[in-house]
């Protein structure tokens, strides 16, 4: 789940995406 919502954040907002990948990195 959490990597189809990363997939998900980072094509649908950069701004999101970022927080995203810092969480999982």
């Amino acid at each position: 789940m959490a990597l189809r919502q990363c997939a998900i954040y980072g094509k649908g907002g950069i701004g999101k995406s970022t927080t995203t990948q810092n969480l999982v990195a």
